[in-house]
C-alpha cells in the first residue's frame, strides 16, 4: 500500500493547490499506471465494499476511499473547470480594495474559504465596473449565478483579431493649415488606448520627440516583462503598456513562446498587428519610408501628438487571439487610467453574443468606457461581402468598415503577342525577360479542377522556368498563398491569379510575383495560352499610382449590414481607409520590410477613426462619444473625389449603401464642425436594451442605477442614433429624433429629403430654428409605403441644411407585409 499512500498524498497535495491542477493529473495518473498499484487498489476497495473476511484495516479502507474520492474530484475539476466571467455590474463601493474583498468574500461562500478563492481568481474587476474572473467547475459557476446581486456567470471566450497616402486622402495633409489636424494641435494632450498585440518601442513612429510631459489626468503605470524594459521603452509617446494573459492561459493550457510562435510575457509586440495599429491611430511623422520601394512618402499616424497606452490582450497564437476576460481587465484598467479613446481592432465570430453577455467582452466593457466619456473604436470585422455579418453592434460603440483609397499598385503583364494587361501586386523583386507561360489543363469530368488556385496540381517538367495562370474559386488569402507555394515548389518563378476583383492585395515570399487580374483578363489570358503552341510572358514590377483616375470603394473584406442582433441600428456607422495600409510593426513580423509592412482590414481602418477621434476630443473635450459618432457620420462623403457615387466591392460590384459603409467615407474636417449633432446618453442607452428586451435587473446592475423598462416594450425606431433603419414597414411609421446645435448660435436649417424608392417621408417641423436659449430641437420622421408589397431595402436621406453645413442622416427602409416572408433580401 506504499504507492496508495504516494498517491494519496499527491491527491491532498492537489486539494490544497488546485491551481496545479494538470501538473498533479501526471503525477497521480503515472503513480497508479506505471507502479501498477491501481490494480491493488481495486482489490482493497472491492474488499471493503463487500466486507469480505479478508477485508483490510478500516483505517486502510477509509484510505482507499479518499483516495477514490479526491481523485474523482480532481478528475471533475480538470475535465470540467474552465475560467468563468462572475458580472456584478456598477462598483458598489469607490474604493478599489473593498471592490476587491468583496469579490474575494463571494467567492469563498461557494468554493468553502478565502484561501481557496484568491487561488482560483484570475482578475478582479473593480475600476470601470464590478465582477471577476476565477477557475470554476460548472456546478461551482451554477451556485455563484444564483446567489444575490450577481447578473451574470458566463464562461470565458475567445476573441480574434481583425499611412503614406491615407491621412492626404482624408483631407488631414500637414501641407494644408486652417483644419482638424492643426487646430487640435495634432491631438497633444489626447491619450488613445489601445487593446491589441502589443507594441514594438523601438520603432521611429513612437518617438517622443517635441511632446511636451504626460497629461496629468493620466493615472496608468509602464510595466516591465520580456525583453521590456519600461524606464527604457516608455516615453511621453507610450505612456503606458502593460499586459493581461491569465484568462488566456488558463484556456489555452499550452506552451506560449514558441518557434513557430514566438511571443513575450511583456507589452512587447511579437505579431505586428498592434505595432500596426498604434502606429496608425498616433504614430510620429517618420520620413522617406517606403516598401520595397512602393508606396513611397512619410508615414504617421492620424493624431500625431496624442499619447498612447498600450493594453495587450491579444496574443500570438494561430494568428492572434484574445480572451474575454483578459479583454475586460484590460477596460477596468483603462477606465482607470484616464484614457481618452479606446482602439480594438477585435471581434468575435458569428453567431453573435448579446450586448449583455459578457462572452463578448467588448460590448460590455465598452459600455462601462462609454458611460465615462470615452469614445470607443471596434472594427467591423473582416467576413463581408455577406449581409449580416458586421460585429461590434452595440449603439455605444463606434464601428468601422474599411475601404480602399485613390491608391493603386498597377503591375504589367506582357504577353507574346504584343498586347499588354495590368494587374495589381506588390511585385519590386528581379524582372525577368519573356519566359514560358503555362496553365494546368484537366481531364476527366471536370477538367478545369486542375487549374483552380486552392487546389493546384502541377507537374514540374511542364512548370519549371514558367509562370502559371490559376483561377481562384474562393476568396481569402489561402488560396492565392497556397498556389504561389506550389508554384515555387513545381520551379515556377511566377504567378498571375484570376480572382473576383479586390483591391486588398496578397503578397507572397521571396520577392515571388503574384499579380492578381479579375476573372475577364484571366480569361483572355487563357485564351492565348490555348491558342499559342508555345505562349511566353513578362512580368513587369509594380508601380505606385495615386489621385485620380483612381477611387475609392468598400473593400470586399468589410463586413456589412443590417445588424444580425438588432438591424433598426444601423452598422457599421463609418468607413475609412483600411486597404494596403503601410504602417509601422513588429521586427518579427513575417512581412515587415526596414521595421514597416503592409496590412489590410478593418483592423487597419479602426485606428485611423480612433486617431481622428483623437483630435475632435482635443478641439471639442466636452463632447459625449455619440456626439462625437454623430460628427463623424453626419459629414461623412458618400461619393469619390470626381463625385461619383462610392461603389461596394463584391460578387458583383454594386453601388454603396449605408449597409456597407455606414455613414459613408470619413470626413475630419466636416466633422470638426458638424453644424447639429445626434446626442445620445444614459438614458438612450437604456431606451435601447429595453427596446431589447433585456430583463430590469440586469439592465440595473449594468447602467448602475435602478430601472424599469415599461409594460409596453419601447421602440428601436426612437433611440436616437445619427441614422433610421426600419426593417419593418407595413403601412406607415413614425419616429423622433432629437438634434443639439453645436454650430452657430443664431441658425436656421431646412429638411431635404431624398426618400427611399417606393415611400414617402414627411418630417415635422419642416424648418428647425435655433438662438441662444434653443439648442435642443425635437422633430418627427413619418414614412409610408406606397405599395403593399414585401421588398429588400431601399436607401434614402434626410439632411438638414443651412448655408454652412449640411448634417445628412441615412435611410434604410424595407417593406414587410407578411411576416417572415421566406425572401429576406
Amino acid at each position: 500500500m506504499n504507492g496508495v499512500k504516494v498517491v494519496m498524498k499527491s491527491a491532498l497535495f492537489f486539494m490544497s493547490e488546485l491551481s496545479a491542477h494538470i501538473k498533479i493529473s501526471q503525477i497521480i495518473f503515472y503513480s497508479l499506471l506505471e507502479t501498477g498499484h491501481a490494480t491493488e487498489m481495486l482489490i482493497v476497495q472491492f474488499q471493503c465494499q463487500n466486507n469480505e473476511a479478508k477485508a483490510p484495516t478500516f483505517q486502510k479502507c477509509l484510505l482507499v476511499k479518499m483516495t477514490w474520492e479526491s481523485l474523482h474530484v480532481f478528475l471533475s475539476v480538470t475535465i470540467l473547470i474552465q475560467v468563468h466571467i462572475v458580472y456584478l455590474g456598477e462598483r458598489q463601493h469607490d474604493d478599489p480594495k473593498r471592490v476587491t474583498d468583496s469579490h474575494h468574500d463571494l467567492l469563498a461562500t461557494v468554493v468553502g474559504s478565502k484561501e481557496v478563492a484568491s487561488d482560483l481568481m484570475v482578475y478582479s474587476y473593480r475600476h470601470g465596473f464590478s465582477g471577476f474572473a476565477a477557475k470554476l467547475t460548472e456546478s461551482q459557476a451554477q451556485k455563484l449565478s444564483e446567489l444575490p446581486g450577481v447578473v451574470r456567470v458566463i464562461p470565458n471566450s475567445l476573441h480574434s483579431l481583425q499611412t503614406t497616402r491615407s491621412w492626404d486622402f482624408l483631407g488631414l495633409s500637414s501641407h494644408y493649415p486652417n483644419h482638424v489636424l492643426q487646430n487640435s494641435k495634432m491631438g497633444d494632450g489626447v491619450i488613445i488606448g489601445v487593446f491589441d498585440t502589443g507594441i514594438w518601442p523601438e520603432s521611429k513612429a513612437f518617438s517622443d520627440e517635441g511632446l511636451g510631459p504626460i497629461p496629468s489626468h493620466w493615472k496608468g503605470v509602464c510595466k516591465s516583462g520580456d525583453q521590456f524594459n519600461a524606464a527604457t521603452h516608455c516615453n511621453r509617446k507610450i505612456i503606458g503598456a502593460r499586459w493581461f494573459i491569465d484568462g488566456f492561459l488558463a484556456e489555452y493550457g499550452q506552451p506560449l513562446n514558441t518557434s513557430d510562435d514566438p511571443e513575450f510575457l511583456s507589452p512587447r509586440d511579437a505579431n505586428g498587428h498592434g505595432t500596426h495599429t498604434s502606429s496608425t491611430a498616433s504614430g510620429a511623422y517618420v520620413r522617406n519610408v517606403s516598401y520595397r520601394g512602393l508606396l513611397s512618402g512619410t508615414v504617421r499616424g492620424g493624431a500625431p501628438r496624442a499619447r498612447l497606452a498600450i493594453y495587450k490582450v491579444c496574443w500570438n497564437v494561430l494568428g492572434g487571439q484574445c480572451a474575454s476576460a483578459d479583454i475586460l481587465k484590460a477596460f477596468d484598467e483603462a477606465i482607470h487610467d484616464g484614457v481618452d479613446v479606446l482602439s480594438l481592432s477585435i471581434g468575435y465570430s458569428l453567431p453573435l453574443f448579446s450586448d449583455v453577455d459578457e462572452r463578448d467582452g467588448i460590448a460590455t466593457g465598452s459600455f462601462h468606457a462609454v458611460a465615462r466619456g470615452i469614445t470607443v473604436v471596434c472594427g467591423a470585422a473582416n467576413e463581408g461581402p455577406s449581409a449580416q455579418t458586421v460585429q461590434n453592434t452595440a449603439p455605444w460603440i463606434l464601428t468601422v468598415a474599411a475601404g480602399t483609397m485613390d491608391r493603386a499598385l498597377p503591375t504589367p503583364i506582357m504577353l507574346g503577342n504584343n498586347k499588354t494587361f495590368l494587374g495589381q501586386a506588390i511585385f519590386t523583386g528581379k524582372e525577368k525577360g519573356f519566359t514560358g507561360l503555362t496553365y494546368p489543363e484537366g481531364t476527366g469530368l471536370d477538367p478545369t479542377s486542375a487549374g483552380a488556385c486552392q487546389s493546384l496540381s502541377l507537374n514540374s517538367t511542364l512548370v519549371a522556368g514558367k509562370v502559371v495562370l490559376c483561377f481562384a474559386s474562393v476568396t481569402g488569402r489561402v488560396a492565392v498563398r497556397l498556389a504561389a507555394a506550389t508554384v515555387q515548389e513545381a520551379g515556377g518563378i511566377g504567378l498571375i491569379i484570376a480572382k473576383n476583383p479586390s483591391d486588398a492585395l496578397i503578397e507572397c515570399r521571396d520577392d515571388f510575383p503574384c499579380i492578381e487580374v479579375d476573372y475577364e483578363i484571366g480569361t483572355r489570358i487563357l485564351y492565348y495560352i490555348r491558342s499559342t503552341k508555345s505562349p511566353t510572358v513578362k512580368l513587369g514590377h509594380s508601380k505606385t499610382l495615386v489621385g485620380k483616375p483612381v477611387s475609392a470603394k468598400v473593400a470586399f473584406f468589410s463586413s456589412r449590414g443590417p445588424s444580425s442582433i438588432a438591424p433598426e441600428i444601423l452598422k457599421p456607422d463609418i468607413t475609412a481607409p483600411g486597404v494596403n495600409i503601410l504602417a509601422a510593426t513588429s521586427q518579427l513580423d513575417q512581412w515587415m520590410d526596414g521595421g514597416y509592412a503592409i496590412h489590410s482590414g478593418t483592423s487597419m481602418a479602426t485606428p485611423h477613426v480612433s486617431g481622428i477621434v483623437a483630435l475632435l476630443k482635443a478641439i471639442q473635450p466636452d463632447w459625449s462619444p455619440a456626439a462625437i459618432k454623430s460628427a463623424l457620420v453626419t459629414t461623412a462623403r458618400t461619393k469619390d473625389a470626381s463625385g461619383f457615387p462610392l461603389f461596394a466591392e463584391g460578387s458583383p460590384k454594386k453601388l454603396a449603401n449605408p449597409f456597407d459603409f455606414g455613414g459613408g467615407i470619413v470626413n475630419p474636417n466636416g466633422a470638426a464642425d458638424p453644424g447639429l449633432v445626434y446626442d445620445m446618453g444614459l438614458s438612450d442607452y437604456i431606451h435601447y436594451l429595453c427596446a431589447m428586451g433585456y430583463n430590469n435587473s440586469a439592465i440595473s446592475r449594468l447602467t448602475g442605477q435602478s430601472t424599469a423598462c415599461p409594460a409596453e416594450k419601447p421602440s428601436f425606431l426612437d433611440v436616437n442614433l445619427p441614422s433610421i433603419t426600419i426593417s419593418s414597414l407595413r403601412s406607415s411609421v413614425t419616429l423622433t429624433r432629437t438634434v443639439t446645435n453645436v454650430g452657430s448660435p443664431n441658425s436656421i436649417y431646412r429638411a431635404d429629403i431624398e426618400p427611399p424608392t417606393g415611400m414617402t417621408v414627411t418630417v415635422k417641423p419642416h424648418i428647425l430654428v435655433f438662438n441662444s436659449r434653443t439648442k435642443k430641437i425635437s422633430f418627427s420622421v413619418t414614412v409610408c409605403a406606397t405599395k403593399q408589397v414585401n421588398t429588400g431595402y431601399f436607401f434614402g436621406s434626410l439632411t438638414w441644411r443651412n448655408e454652412q453645413n449640411a448634417v445628412r442622416i441615412p435611410l434604410s427602409v424595407k417593406t414587410e407585409i407578411l411576416e417572415s416572408y421566406a425572401d429576406d433580401n
